[in-house]
């Protein structure tokens, strides 16, 4: 409806509404705002900042999970690292317990066998001793052996006289493992070989079982001295002699020397070799049984 007084155009026309003229001139605004901030040089340059951090960002990201991958890697290698070394700890704890062990066998050994020595030496001192009383003496010296008596000949074995006794030599290098007194192969066959052809010339003389080392450093053992060491070499050959030979235990003697008596210098290899040996010892004293 047109107000009097209108002229006739506008009554020809239609107007807007107030609501929808706010919204138009909103929405215009709206568009001058937005186009105004797309055109801000500010703000184009914040967002290529932004976009520059978040690509600064990745990168580090992707560093840090490169960094984590390679410290995995290296915590795996450690790990079976770590692995292997527990095992050959866990190995070489077996074989101390067995080297421990071994030292107190050995250790034992020693002192049962020095015990039997010294019980067999009583026991040769009682008999002699008594059989002199009763006037049946069974040791009985015989000095002139080397004439009455053939020489030993025995293939691979030095052999020398002594004054009154002959000295049949066993390299101690080829009897026992090195810094052992455990036999090496074919020692017992060398020492029954020996003490056959002993048994066979000398059946009734004493036999000294008598055995000699170096002067160098002693190798890991039970032993305290070099004597001791001796002793333990003398013994293994002794229970060879008794078990394996037709050598009678009452002819035997052991005596461990030590580094008391070289045959050479201890200052070269080849002498110390030379002054590590057992040797059976056949002495002008024999023993043979009383008769009756």
């Amino acid at each position: 409806m047109f107000a009097e007084g209108d002229s006739p155009q506008c009554k020809n026309e239609r107007w807007l509404s107030p609501p929808a003229l706010g919204l138009i001139v909103g929405l215009a605004g709206m568009g001058l705002f937005l186009a105004g901030c797309a055109s801000n040089p500010a703000t184009a340059a914040a967002q290529a900042q932004s976009a520059q951090q978040q690509a600064a960002l990745n990168r580090q990201i992707e560093e840090y999970q490169t960094r984590i991958t390679a410290l995995d890697r290296d915590n795996q290698q450690l790990q079976g690292l770590l692995a292997q070394a527990q095992q050959k700890n866990k190995l070489l704890e077996d074989q101390l317990a067995l080297l421990r062990k071994q030292l107190s066998d050995a250790s034992s050994q020693i002192a049962r066998l020095q015990q039997e020595k010294e019980e067999k030496e009583k026991q040769v001192q009682t008999l002699t001793a008594s059989l002199q009383r009763s006037g049946t003496v069974t040791i009985q010296p015989n000095n002139s052996l080397l004439q009455t008596l053939p020489a030993v000949n025995i293939p691979g074995v030095q052999v020398r006289r002594d004054g009154d006794v002959i000295r049949v030599e066993l390299p101690a290098d080829q009897l026992f493992e090195s810094g052992a007194f455990q036999f090496r192969p074919g020692a017992v066959q060398m020492i029954s070989s020996v003490a056959a052809e002993i048994a066979r010339l000398y059946p009734e003389q004493m036999i000294g079982v008598e055995a000699f080392t170096d002067n160098g450093p002693l190798p890991p053992g039970p032993w305290k001295n070099h004597t001791q060491m001796s002793v333990s070499w003398a013994a293994a050959v002794h229970d060879v002699l008794v078990n394996q030979s037709n050598l009678k235990p009452e002819q035997l003697v052991v005596v461990g020397h030590g580094a008391s008596s070289p045959l050479m210098s201890n200052g070269t290899p080849a002498g110390r070799q030379r002054n590590r040996r057992v040797e059976l010892v056949i002495y002008p004293e024999k023993y043979r049984a009383a008769a009756g």
